[in-house]
């Protein structure tokens, strides 16, 4: 399982690094089907898991100056609370239901890049900031962490661009924290379920780590709107996986 765990994260951080965001929703189902993890276990581990790769990958925007400091904060801060929230729903829901959950969502992830790599220049619409809109999309966006475990740089990458007012690059770099910040309410909220090995989770945000600078080093030679199709196509089987698993609930 070591072996396999290394490869999967390995994976994982090269989506991230290549995609800059999406690659997150791939660590449950990994845990889950590939390494044979309780479903809430694997739902709590990846909290940690995506927090600490997505922190590191915010720290290196920063770097570049690509993070929106305040903007992150107050559209995390909010983000947050529902994060929180839905940490603590998750405890009691059917892991069959967080899972069926998490498998629209891959589906809806897929649609998104699929519509974004069919465009000329993956232009998104007119930017129109709107407060209101923006922080909805972040109380949505936390709950779904808090409850299922996944980033969502899929949704708020064009939120914070379209309604947010940020530039494409640096809206990738104030995604991450927001993410990374998520996570941490996620946690919070399920302080006290399942038991969460650290030793595993150390090694594997390492190597997903490594494999999000690899990532990062290869994708000026990648045209991202093959990359964007291919993933996408990847995610539409592993979300039809998901749900197929789950069907009795559906």
């Amino acid at each position: 399982m070591f072996t396999l765990a290394l490869l999967a994260a390995l994976f994982i951080g090269l989506s991230l690094g290549m995609l800059g965001g999406g690659g997150s929703i791939l660590t449950v189902p990994v845990l889950v089907y590939m390494l044979r993890f309780d479903p809430k276990l694997a739902i709590t581990m990846s909290l940690p898991i995506v927090g600490l790769t997505s922190a590191f990958g915010a720290w290196r925007h920063w770097r570049l100056g690509n993070v929106r400091i305040q903007r992150a904060l107050l559209f995390g801060g909010i983000a947050m609370i529902s994060a929180y929230a839905g940490g603590r729903a998750a405890r009691w829901l059917d892991p069959r239901v967080q899972l069926a959950i998490l498998g629209i969502m891959m589906a809806v992830a897929a649609v998104s890049m699929l519509r974004s790599a069919a465009r000329d220049r993956g232009d998104l619409p007119e930017p129109h900031v709107n407060p209101a809109l923006l922080y909805t999309v972040g109380l949505g966006v936390g709950a779904l962490t808090g409850v299922v475990g996944i980033g969502g740089g899929f949704l708020i990458v064009p939120a914070l661009v379209v309604f947010g007012g940020v530039s494409m690059r640096q809206a990738v770099g104030t995604s991450l924290l927001v993410i990374a910040m998520n996570c941490v309410a996620g946690y919070a909220g399920q302080a006290g379920g399942a038991a969460v090995d650290w030793f595993f989770v150390s090694y594997f945000t390492a190597v997903s780590m490594g494999g999000l600078l690899a990532g990062t080093a290869i994708l000026p030679y990648i045209r991202q709107n093959t990359l964007k199709r291919g993933f996408a196509v990847f995610l539409l089987l592993i979300a039809a996986l998901v749900l197929w698993n789950n069907r009795s609930l559906l």
